[in-house]
């Protein structure tokens, strides 16, 4: 999976369910983190990469493609300014913020990832002399990312995007643009790839996106996700879910006097109940 949407963000996966979507599921019940506070690597500085490389390690194949490689286009800069929002005093436009995760092959979240955001203005121009809607930012500890921006404008020949390179630390860049579902010129732009759709939805204010990366990055997956966030939320009414117990997928519980059937193999806690995660039971 490379983009996030609403009913199809997993395009490759037929059974809806992945390893993946079990960790970011995990990852969305912890506190948000602290954005690290490690230097800038060379992406950001127009540098080489720098760092040991990753132990080659099995991949985990759950469906999941690396995200594809675009082409960087003619307007990228190096030496962006480090930060999560583009937007300015005097700022014109829809306000957009992005979000999501970059993952590996092992599905696991991966913290400390560079990436480099530049996009057009409301109009549809680049900033060539400056750092307008230019700017860079790291992963925090549970490989999240967020940008507070714009949506850009169009110019001739091309669809609505946004151009990003993703780095993991000591890894090769990965140069590829997001796009907007729904966009009329998505049917005849030669760029225009539908497994880098954002999901897209309107809220008070602007729009929301998100869209997960996955690097071409071996990792040793671990047998099955475990919870460690702190529980929340209130123990079952009745049935045999239990918080604490240790699930297998095939594994069956009764909840609120409905039948579930697991999915993926995880360790129970107050407020994953059967309703309110799709993503590790099933009714039978």
């Amino acid at each position: 999976m490379t983009g996030a949407s609403t009913g199809a963000d997993e395009p490759r996966d037929t059974t809806g369910v992945t390893r993946k979507t079990v960790l970011r599921a995990v990852a969305l019940t912890l506190p948000a983190p602290l954005l690290l506070g490690g230097a800038a690597r060379a992406l950001a500085t127009g540098g080489s990469p720098a760092g040991p490389a990753l132990t080659p390690t099995p991949m985990c194949d759950d469906g999941d493609d690396p995200t594809p490689a675009q082409m960087e286009g003619p307007y990228f800069k190096p030496n962006s300014p480090r930060r999560t929002s583009l937007i300015e005093a005097g700022t014109v436009g829809t306000r957009l913020t992005v979000s999501g995760y970059v993952f590996g092959l092992g599905c696991q979240a991966i913290p400390n990832v560079l990436l480099d955001f530049w996009q057009a203005d409301a109009n549809g121009g680049y900033d060539n002399a400056g750092y307008r809607f230019r700017g860079h930012q790291f992963t925090d500890a549970s490989g999240a990312y967020r940008l507070t921006t714009i949506v850009p404008g169009l110019y001739p020949g091309r669809t609505r995007h946004i151009h990003v390179k993703v780095q993991a630390p000591g890894r090769p860049v990965l140069t590829t643009q997001l796009y907007f579902p729904g966009e009329p010129r998505n049917s005849t732009d030669s760029l225009f790839d539908p497994a880098l759709l954002m999901t897209v939805r309107a809220v008070d204010g602007g729009r929301e996106a998100t869209f997960d990366f996955v690097l071409n990055v071996a990792q040793n997956p671990s047998p099955s996700p475990s919870p460690t966030a702190t529980p929340t939320g209130t123990p079952p009414p009745s049935g045999t879910w239990a918080t604490g117990t240790t699930y297998r997928a095939g594994d069956r519980v009764t909840f609120g006097g409905a039948g579930y059937r697991c999915l993926q193999a995880h360790t129970a806690q107050a407020g994953w109940e059967p309703p309110n995660t799709p993503a590790l039971w099933a009714r039978d």
